[in-house]
């Protein structure tokens, strides 16, 4: 990302709570944020100078009564830094399971696993360290079978991590979908770098652009309402005996997220959880 310079938007959650936090995030989904910090009492937002809109912001903050909280803001103007260095500085390979190891293209001499992802993200998008990426790698790696050969979708598809491992795992074809544009070019320029680009296909949009019956397997890791709301579209497209798997929600929300994959015709199949985080396998019926 080189030299840029960003607007740290500081909102005020009042009552805070992650689950609040979380709404907020979904809210902002539309805006071309490209990372978030929960810092209590505080959502941290993070946008390009030239991209940030005032106005815009205060319509989508003025809409939350609903919600049962209220918020306040401040925008401040950081120097302009080196985004790279910075992830650079931050970002150690991971090995999920001793199966898959995901590293930046300036990490060398690593032990190679089954599966070595390459990605080279910008200032936000996922790099797999957090708890619902890590689960969520683990539950291909552990459907392995159910995998090969298959057609897999990932939704809010990010760096592409888990397109890329679907596809070095033997998917027959992969779709990515991201609400970002910015966020499905780095997925695509990813699956390129780690030569699965043929099978893997990334577009910007939502969930509206699924496909019904199209699907063997469904990847969402997002946040406990968009998974609520969409879940009914994510079960249409999923053909017979197709899997779900899902992740971004947090321990106690999985009551809520197996009632309305029920509801929609997908039965519970397992689920792991890591530091409070959740991930639910679901099945078509």
């Amino acid at each position: 990302m080189n030299s840029q310079e960003y607007i740290e938007v500081s909102v005020k959650i009042d009552p805070y709570s992650d689950e609040n936090a979380e709404i907020l995030m979904a809210e902002l989904e539309e805006f071309p944020f490209e990372s978030f910090s929960m810092e209590q009492p505080y959502l941290k937002c993070y946008i390009q100078k030239d991209l940030y809109s005032q106005q815009d912001l205060k319509v989508v903050l003025s809409g939350l009564d609903q919600y049962g909280f209220t918020t306040s803001f401040t925008a401040t103007l950081l120097p302009a830094t080196n985004w790279n260095a910075v992830w650079e500085s931050q970002f150690t390979p991971i090995v999920v399971d001793g199966k898959c190891t995901i590293k930046a293209s300036f990490h060398k001499g690593l032990k190679r696993t089954r599966f070595n992802i390459t990605i080279d993200p910008k200032m936000a998008f996922g790099t797999g360290h957090h708890q619902t990426t890590y689960m969520m790698c683990r539950a291909l790696l552990a459907n392995e079978p159910e995998i090969r050969d298959k057609v897999v979708m990932d939704m809010g598809c990010g760096t592409a991590i888990l397109a890329i491992l679907a596809a070095k795992m033997g998917a027959r074809h992969v779709y990515g979908i991201d609400i970002d544009a910015v966020a499905a070019i780095s997925a695509y320029d990813n699956a390129r770098s780690n030569k699965v680009a043929k099978r893997v296909e990334t577009y910007c949009g939502d969930a509206s652009l699924l496909q019904a019956g199209k699907y063997d397997i469904l990847l969402a890791n997002i946040n406990r309402n968009i998974l609520l709301q969409d879940m009914a579209t994510y079960s249409r497209c999923i053909r017979k005996d197709g899997l779900l798997f899902t992740s971004g929600f947090y321990v106690e929300d999985m009551p809520m997220i197996c009632t309305a994959a029920k509801t929609a015709g997908l039965e519970y199949a397992g689920h792991d959880s890591i530091e409070n985080w959740c991930c639910v396998t679901f099945r078509k019926i």
